[in-house]
């Protein structure tokens, strides 16, 4: 157990860095794709076999992730995984088929998906010692790690190959878990989950019996896929819609998702202020119904400057559902309860693109963006229906 206040202090910190290492890496790796698929000569359906191997990696580890922080504990899985993370990021370059490319991305969507449980699985902790909701802070990190891992990428693009700029990312991920990792080898997690129940505040425990089960862990994982989903479809559509449907030009398209993810990162920034305030089932409720009006402004809305409104709308009603159901899943039932809500979330994340580029094609994109606002109603609809067992 961690020897007091600064001890828990060295935990966040160190547990933060963490996070924006997690997406500075995946970002990095993102924005080298094309590049990545000139070198190997893939086809696009090739490629996107290929990349079925970090979804494929990520899935099946998640759930394996959860068994190893109960046995080995979340702090040293966590530092195991940023290294396998940061080391096989390096490796897309050295491909030259798209065959060996999802062999090498099956290992980097394990490291993906294992240190996403373990580090969520620590930070539940920390939250639970601390009693604070400061777990959307920690996804504020990981966005700003990823808004920063792209941004860097897309200058140093013209100017360093894939294998020069990817070994870069390695060589950093390597300092970072070298010195981060340090603290949480260091320490115990303050807070073991399966303690927790016995820390949470009255509304908790007066919570219905099946509260505490897999039930409510499996629902609160819906609620993650139902934000994970409006993140995947508006990455890989939302600039399209853009430019297709509102003609606005290239820049003003790419701006979308960089309005969307802005506000996201704003969003959770001041995410424990807003749990302090509301409590999480308020906070779920008032953010899926902020993200289904914004989302149908962005989608429907005839005009540019309306539409990226909309976009940015949406990432404030989204940015703290994720963490919420997270938290919560594992305070209940400890690391495999992370491990469950994050396999649906990232599901969510899979299923999202693929089903608006069907729906586009039976109706149209615009009407297709719109079962975004359909998925966040549903979160806020869960967000009614759990209160007295989620929480506030």
């Amino acid at each position: 157990m961690p020897g007091g206040s600064l001890d828990l202090v060295r935990l966040r910190v160190a547990l933060t860095a963490f996070f924006a290492l997690d997406g500075f890496v995946f970002a990095g790796w993102v924005v080298r794709i094309p590049a990545i698929k000139q070198q190997t000569d893939a086809s696009t359906s090739a490629l996107g076999l290929a990349l079925l191997g970090v979804s494929a990696g990520a899935v099946v580890t998640m759930t394996l992730t959860g068994r190893l922080c109960r046995r080995h504990g979340s702090h040293p899985v966590t530092v195991v995984c940023a290294v396998l993370l940061s080391l096989s990021v390096s490796l897309p370059p050295l491909t030259h088929s798209a065959a060996a490319l999802g062999a090498v991305l099956l290992l980097f969507g394990a490291a993906y998906g294992g240190i996403n449980v373990a580090f969520n699985s620590a930070a539940v902790d920390l939250v639970a010692a601390l009693r604070r909701p400061i777990m959307p802070t920690f996804h504020a990190a990981f966005s700003l790690g990823g808004m920063t891992g792209a941004g860097l990428g897309g200058l140093v693009a013209g100017t360093l190959s894939p294998a020069r700029h990817l070994l870069g990312l390695t060589l950093i991920g390597l300092l970072v878990t070298a010195v981060a990792g340090r603290v949480l080898l260091r320490l115990e997690p303050p807070a073991p989950a399966d303690r927790t129940r016995a820390a949470q505040p009255e509304t908790d425990r007066a919570a219905p019996r099946w509260a505490g089960g897999r039930g409510l862990v499996v629902v609160l994982g819906l609620v993650a896929l139902c934000t994970a989903y409006g993140e995947g479809a508006m990455a890989d559509w939302g600039a399209l819609h853009l430019q297709q449907d509102l003609a606005a030009s290239s820049g003003v398209a790419a701006a979308g998702y960089s309005c969307f993810a802005l506000a996201m990162t704003v969003g959770r920034a001041t995410g424990t202020t807003l749990l302090e305030r509301l409590g999480r089932a308020r906070t779920v409720i008032a953010g899926g119904t902020v993200a289904a009006a914004g989302m149908l402004l962005g989608s429907l809305a005839p005009y540019v400057w309306l539409a990226l409104i909309g976009f940015a709308v949406t990432g404030l009603g989204l940015a703290n559902l994720f963490p919420v159901a997270v938290e919560r899943a594992g305070a209940l039932t400890g690391p495999s309860g992370v491990a469950v809500a994050s396999t649906l979330g990232y599901g969510g994340m899979l299923l999202g693109p693929p089903a608006i580029g069907f729906m586009a094609a039976w109706f149209s994109l615009p009407v297709a963006l719109t079962s975004v606002a359909a998925l966040a109603a549903v979160a806020a609809a869960i967000g009614v229906s759990t209160r007295g067992a989620m929480g506030g």
